[in-house]
C-alpha cells in the first residue's frame, strides 16, 4: 500500500485552501443569483403567527401561490388577509399536525383542488415551558407528534 508523501500532501491541502478563500472573496462582491419563487405553490404549516406568519409574507412579497395551514383558525385567516393585501393567491386551512389523519386529508385536498406543492415549510411546532422532568406525558406525547412525526406525515 502505498502513502502520500507528506510534502504533496501538505501542497494539497494549501492549494485547497488558497483556492477557497478566493472563491469565498469572489463572492462576496459576485452574489450568487437567488432562485425566483414567482408563481411557485408554497405550503407552510404554522401559518398562524410567528415565523409561519413571517415566512408566509416573505413568500406573499415574492408573488408566490401560497397554502397556509394552522392549529388556530382566526391566526392563518388574519395571515392570509396579510398576504392577499400583499397580491398573493391564498388558501388557509385549519390543520392540526398532530394529527396524522388531518395532515393526510388537508394534503389531498390541496393536490386535489389547487396542485402540487413545490415548497414546503415545515414549521408548525409545539413547545413547553416547564423542563423535562414537569413535563406532563401529554404534552410530551404532542411535542413528538407535532415536531418529529407531523414532519413524516
Amino acid at each position: 500500500r502505498k502513502t502520500m508523501n507528506p510534502f504533496v500532501g501538505l501542497l494539497l491541502f494549501l492549494a485547497t485552501l488558497i483556492y477557497s478563500y478566493l472563491e469565498a472573496f469572489v463572492k462576496l462582491f459576485v452574489p450568487a443569483k437567488r432562485k425566483s419563487v414567482s408563481g411557485e405553490l408554497v405550503l407552510v404549516t404554522g401559518a398562524g403567527h410567528g415565523v409561519g406568519r413571517a415566512t408566509a409574507l416573505e413568500f406573499a412579497k415574492r408573488q408566490s401561490r401560497l397554502v397556509l395551514w394552522d392549529i388556530n383558525k382566526h391566526g392563518v385567516e388574519e395571515t392570509a388577509a396579510e398576504c392577499k393585501r400583499l397580491g398573493a393567491a391564498v388558501e388557509a386551512f385549519v390543520v392540526d399536525c398532530s394529527k396524522r389523519e388531518e395532515i393526510y386529508s388537508a394534503a389531498e385536498k390541496v393536490k386535489k383542488d389547487i396542485g402540487d406543492v413545490s415548497i414546503l415549510v415545515n414549521n408548525a411546532g409545539v413547545i413547553t415551558a416547564a423542563d423535562l422532568l414537569s413535563t406532563q406525558d401529554h404534552q410530551i406525547e404532542r411535542m413528538f407528534d407535532v415536531n418529529i412525526l407531523a414532519h413524516m406525515w
